[in-house]
């Protein structure tokens, strides 16, 4: 079909991003799924989809995408931005080298390959951005400075770029899932008691990750399919809304954030740990 819509999902290897990418599919568009681990994406091949290689963290990879889409269909017209992992600890006992990774993915890499699809949307006068951000971009938890300031950032700079882009006809939205069952609790416990587990931090963290073990493995999660939904349909409506929140926790901790002053979160957070 000329007329189909063509999609880029980053970070489909898994959890959200496969489910996303599952999702489009099923709604009729062309899917390209791009992610590190090639290998975990040959389900999503045999449905459909276009998988490739790609390190968000890598020019050569993030150019190579976008040519080959480019190539085959034209452009990207609806770029979901999923790529993303967390890193915990102390601010203290965590390098800037560690630091600044966490903000090469989950934000200049974004950034990066949003503007080289950027030209076509343009162009089309039409597109969507859709940038998974987390409730963790309005809240704040525990050890996870850079993980939070990262996601607080992107929210920033997604704003900014909805202004930039609204006289082009090209949408941007935020998605901000609450707990969600993926690989998320086993990436962050396991690399921040390796930095915070044996300093003077040690108890928080041990606090931290017994939290996040019971929000995710005792209490559960919300599916990341509740999740692939919001973004469906923000895909498929011409005026989606700016943010979408969804999943365990999302809504009543966004609540709380904007109506109890600092230091009433600050408790309630700690409350948890």
């Amino acid at each position: 079909m000329e007329n189909q819509k063509v999609a880029l999902v980053t970070g489909a290897s898994s959890g959200i991003g496969k489910e996303t990418a599952t999702k489009l599919l099923k709604d009729g568009l062309t899917v390209y799924a791009a992610a590190r681990r090639f290998e975990k994406m040959k389900d999503l091949e045999e449905l459909g989809a276009t998988a490739i290689k790609m390190d968000i963290t890598v020019e050569e990879d993030i150019q190579n995408v976008v040519s080959t889409i480019k190539e085959n269909h034209g452009g990207v017209d609806i770029l979901v931005n999923n790529a993303g992992y967390a890193i915990y600890g102390a601010v203290e006992d965590t390098s800037i080298e560690d630091a600044r990774h966490q903000f090469d993915v989950n934000l200049f890499g974004l950034a990066r390959l949003t503007q080289l699809v950027l030209p076509y949307m343009r162009e089309q006068k039409s597109g969507k951005i859709i940038n998974i951000s987390s409730m963790g971009g309005k809240i704040y938890t525990p050890l996870g400075a850079w993980y939070h300031a990262s996601k607080h950032s992107l929210e920033g700079w997604s704003d900014c770029l909805r202004i930039e882009l609204a006289p082009f006809g090209v949408d941007v939205v935020i998605i901000e899932p609450g707990i969600i069952e993926t690989e998320f609790g086993d990436v962050m416990s396991g690399p921040m008691m390796k930095r915070s587990g044996d300093t003077d931090y040690a108890n928080l963290a041990k606090s931290v990750s017994k939290s996040a073990a019971e929000s995710y493995e005792k209490s559960g999660g919300s599916p990341p399919s509740v999740v692939a939904e919001a973004i469906s349909k923000a895909v498929a409506t011409n005026k989606p809304k700016t943010r979408y929140a969804m999943g365990k926790l999302a809504r009543p901790l966004l609540f709380l954030r904007k109506y109890l002053s600092d230091k009433l979160f600050d408790k309630a957070v700690m409350s948890q740990v």
